[in-house]
Parts: C-alpha cells; sequence; structure tokens
C-alpha cells in the first residue's frame, strides 16, 4: 500500500502558551531569550511524518498479524476486534530541530528548546491526523504505541517499523539498540477505528504522570481486556 510522506509542515510555536508556561514576565531577560528560541525555532524546525494503510492479516488470542508481522498485545487484539485495517505511523520533531537543541548549553534553554520540540512533534502528528482522514475518512480513531503499557512493550517498535517504509530515510527517524526513537521527540504507534474512544493510559497506573490523558480505570482491564482460559 501506499505510504504518505508529510515533510512541509508548518510550525508555529505559540509564544503566549509559552510565556506562561514558563512564568515569563514582561520585559525580563528571559522573555528575551524566550522570544530568540521561539524565532530560531521557527526559522530551523522541520517537524515530520508518515503513515500508511496497513492490514489485517489474522487474528489470535492475544496478537494479531499485520501486513504479515506478528503483534503480541492482548490490549492491541481486543482493540482490534472488528477492525479490517489499520493506520500505522510515525512521527517527529525532526533532526533538525533536534540539532539545533543539543548545541544549547544552559539548563533553562534546554529545556525551553525540549519543549518546542515537543510543539513540534504535536505539529507533525496533528498534520498525520489530518491527512489521514481527509484521504480516508476512517471516523473516530483511537492510537496505541509501543511501550506504552506492559502489554505491548517498547521492544514492539521493531514490528512496527518493519510495516513502515524505512522511517530512517524518507522523515530520519532511527531505532537505537534498546528501540529508543532518534530524534528523542518522536513518536510511533496505530491508528485504529474505534467508537469509544480509548486511551492507554487507563490500563496504566502510574501516578504523576504528566503526560497523562485520560484517568486510570482499575477494572477496566478486567472487564475488558483479560482473556478468559478455557480448559
Amino acid at each position: 500500500m501506499t505510504q504518505h510522506i508529510l515533510k512541509n509542515i508548518l510550525f508555529e510555536p505559540d509564544l503566549s502558551q509559552l510565556v506562561k508556561m514558563f512564568r515569563m514576565k514582561e520585559g525580563s531577560a528571559g522573555l528575551d531569550s524566550l522570544n530568540q528560541l521561539v524565532s530560531e525555532s521557527r526559522e530551523i524546525a522541520r517537524p515530520k511524518g508518515l503513515f500508511r494503510v496497513a492490514f489485517i492479516d489474522s487474528k489470535e488470542d492475544e496478537s494479531v498479524i499485520i501486513e504479515g508481522v506478528k503483534f503480541s498485545s492482548r490490549v492491541l487484539r481486543v482493540n482490534l476486534e472488528r477492525a479490517n485495517r489499520v493506520f500505522v505511523y510515525a512521527a517527529t520533531c525532526g533532526k533538525e530541530l533536534d540539532d539545533w537543541s543539543a548545541a544549547k548549553k544552559d539548563l533553562l534553554t534546554k529545556y525551553i528548546c525540549d519543549t518546542l520540540k515537543e510543539m513540534a512533534l504535536h505539529s507533525a502528528l496533528a498534520e498525520v491526523g489530518k491527512h489521514l482522514n481527509d484521504l480516508y475518512q476512517p471516523g473516530p480513531v483511537s492510537s496505541m504505541n509501543p511501550g506504552s503499557l506492559d502489554d505491548w512493550p517498547l521492544s514492539a517498535q521493531k514490528d512496527l517499523f518493519k510495516v513502515l517504509d524505512d522511517p530512517e530515510e524518507e522523515i530520519g527517524v532511527r531505532l537505537t539498540e534498546s528501540c529508543l526513537m532518534i530524534p528523542t521527540k518522536s513518536v510511533s504507534g496505530i491508528f485504529f477505528p474505534k467508537e469509544e474512544t480509548f486511551q492507554s493510559c487507563q490500563l496504566c497506573p502510574r501516578e504523576n504522570c504528566s503526560g497523562r490523558r485520560a484517568p486510570y480505570d482499575k477494572d477496566l482491564y478486567d472487564k475488558k481486556y483479560r482473556l478468559l482460559k478455557t480448559s
């Protein structure tokens, strides 16, 4: 199937949001520095993304085979119960912004740069979602990402990258031996049709997580995802 590569993604960081986040005051040296970093990042950033339609070959109790690649996850398997196709994707802030950030030495400056990279990644993800919807009109979708749950560990990045055609060549994202992505502000996963909104956070008990998008539901796994063994 065709792989869609998105490279000319506009990056317009929200200065007012950053000012509030870092509690900068009008006329302060910190605000001048923030303005400079935002201006630099806007010129340098080249966020990127890609996605492809992938069809499900078969489903087992605790795994699903997509385009000949086996993904072992009970949660993913249940979430894809009614799906015939999925959208495998990757998105990144881009090597350009990552290299720019790496050259900074001051700790506060590096923290601001890290936030700008996060914003660039969100810009890439939004563009992936927009193109996916424009081209395929899948209706409501949810997403799962390797490493977001013990049920689908980070090592599954290797399987996901097998379905994508060379993300390093196309958008500059590579995997380390420990399956982390470089640039670090990158994400990969699977979008799938789902009438009920799913967030991996619903199954994650980790407390005080800054990235939490939904409350933990301690009963959800038992009610919906636990495999009932038969003798």
